[in-house]
């Protein structure tokens, strides 16, 4: 037990602070304070003593320094049980300081919210960072909070051992200010950095503990805010697996801006299509592949109404996300109880991607690019109309967002025919003209989107002889006169994007 008789408190956030303050006086701890903080307690009625008044010296250059000073750190930094610190102490007439609360400027806040290059350069902490990791090296003698969040955790050790902390509470709080310091240099290290490749760092400091990871075995682990991303109206709790699906269909589905509905399963989609009213989206989109839609993941860009939601509950899935739903609809997808339901919100997806890789990492920029009609290049005799061109687009949406080799089929904005994750861009066609016939859907004048180069002409001469008329693909096989060349002799039409969409 270390008993805490003097504390050093300068916060820039003052919410909370007053339950503290009320328990410091209770045990009889004496504060030294700064600036605001200093104000903000004697407004409240307690007492307080300024740092400028152990230092000697005010605080100087518009507040940039205030603690930096050896009678403050000399009092936190000094091992108790050293007599030539304790020395030192009595020689320069410095207190111990045996607890210490600050929290740092809002440094990551104001990057969001401004673009002045100055106002975020006087929000990199300095002092109150140094603070933070003097106390938080000398555990052993100080108990250090570097949050708001622990507050009510400082309230309860002081009251459940009269004014005293534990090398454990110590040590515990030690760590967490060292997590805080880490993050904040993290964020200001990638800002600074301007998307520099020397080094890999990412800092999240929310976490989720999931039930468990990728399979039942192993743990799992969410870091981030999910509750940026959506709101949970009801069900059970989200999975590992659930938020890979959710990462995959939110990715999707904002490539349209029409009314469209979507299902997924094992981050691929297996059901897709835009129509003009969300019920016979959901219809069409079933349609694809009513098979694989069981236990999916449903997501659309609109609210859901009740016409709909009659028509989707009467399948079996796990989860549906949507921008809102109406009253009536909700409570028609809430007859079953483990039913995940979450409501869109404004956050922001990741704009990189990066996962462990051997005995590294591997970075890259999320795959940002979607294809517009105007960046299509015509390569065949047959210039494709308007209509396909609306399905190569849309095709082309998707097949961007199927692991490869990935070959997607479609006909009137609707996904007709998937083949994914295989070996060869043959089999993937294969694959997806026989998804199309297994379902009785047609492929006469359908259009085929390939997310890579054909590297012969034989998948363009599978999917003429399955009804195929237009096909878009990125271009650039030595050997894309052989395609072109096919589909000159059979009337199809074929465009270029010159932008591959691998995905792994």
């Amino acid at each position: 037990m270390k008993k805490i008789t003097t504390a050093l408190i300068s916060v820039y956030h003052k919410d909370g602070l007053e339950p503290v303050l009320s328990a410091l006086k209770d045990k009889g701890v004496n504060i030294f304070s700064t600036g605001g903080t200093y104000d903000y307690i004697l407004e409240k009625g307690y007492k307080a003593e300024t740092v400028e008044s152990l230092t000697s010296y005010p605080s100087i250059l518009g507040g940039r320094v205030k603690t930096l000073h050896p009678k403050v750190f000399g009092g936190i930094l000094a091992r108790r049980d050293n007599v030539a610190d304790k020395d030192t102490l009595l020689q320069y007439q410095i207190p111990e300081f045996d607890l210490v609360i600050v929290d740092l400027y809002p440094f990551e806040e104001t990057v969001r919210t401004t673009d002045d290059e100055q106002a975020i350069i006087e929000k990199i902490d300095i002092g109150g960072i140094s603070l933070l990791r003097a106390a938080a090296k000398n555990f052993n003698d100080v108990l250090v909070v570097s949050s708001s969040d622990q507050y009510t955790d400082l309230i309860e050790i002081l009251e459940e051992n009269d004014g005293s902390a534990t090398l454990h509470d110590r040590k515990r709080f030690a760590s967490k200010a060292f997590d805080v310091s880490s993050h904040y240099d993290t964020a200001i290290y990638n800002w600074m950095s301007d998307d520099s490749a020397d080094s890999f760092k990412q800092s999240i400091s929310k976490s989720s503990v999931l039930r468990y990871g990728e399979n039942p075995h192993q743990k799992g682990v969410f870091y981030g805010n999910l509750d940026e991303m959506f709101g949970q109206l009801h069900g059970k709790a989200i999975s590992y697996n659930n938020l890979q699906d959710l990462d995959a269909a939110v990715a999707l589905i904002d490539e349209f801006d029409d009314t469209a509905f979507a299902i997924l399963k094992h981050n691929n989609a297996c059901g897709l299509a835009v129509r003009d009213k969300l019920v016979d989206a959901w219809k069409d989109a079933l349609a694809g592949d009513p098979v694989s839609a069981f236990g999916g993941v449903l997501i659309t860009n609109r609210n859901v109404d009740k016409e709909t939601a009659d028509e989707i509950n009467k399948l079996f899935f796990e989860i549906i996300l949507a921008p809102g739903y109406e009253p009536e609809a909700l409570s028609v997808l809430q007859q079953k109880k483990n039913r995940i339901i979450l409501k869109r919100k404004e956050g922001k997806m990741q704009k990189q991607q990066f996962r462990t890789m051997l005995n590294g990492v591997l970075w890259q920029e999320n795959d940002g690019v979607t294809e517009t009609a105007g960046q299509l290049e015509a390569k065949t005799n047959k210039v494709p109309t308007a209509e396909e061109v609306e399905d190569l687009l849309f095709a082309n949406k998707i097949v961007k967002h199927v692991k490869s080799n990935a070959i997607v089929l479609a006909k009137n904005k609707q996904l007709v025919g998937l083949g994914t994750g295989q070996t060869s861009r043959v089999d993937a066609l294969k694959q997806a003209i026989e998804k199309a016939q297994n379902f009785k859907l047609s492929l006469e004048n359908s259009v085929m989107a390939s997310d890579a180069f054909f590297p012969f002409a034989d998948s363009v001469e599978i999917a003429h002889k399955a009804g195929v008329t237009a096909v878009i693909q990125p271009g650039g096989s030595v050997r894309d006169e052989d395609s072109i060349l096919y589909c000159n002799e059979n009337n199809m039409a074929m465009v270029f994007t010159g932008v591959r969409h691998f995905k792994h």
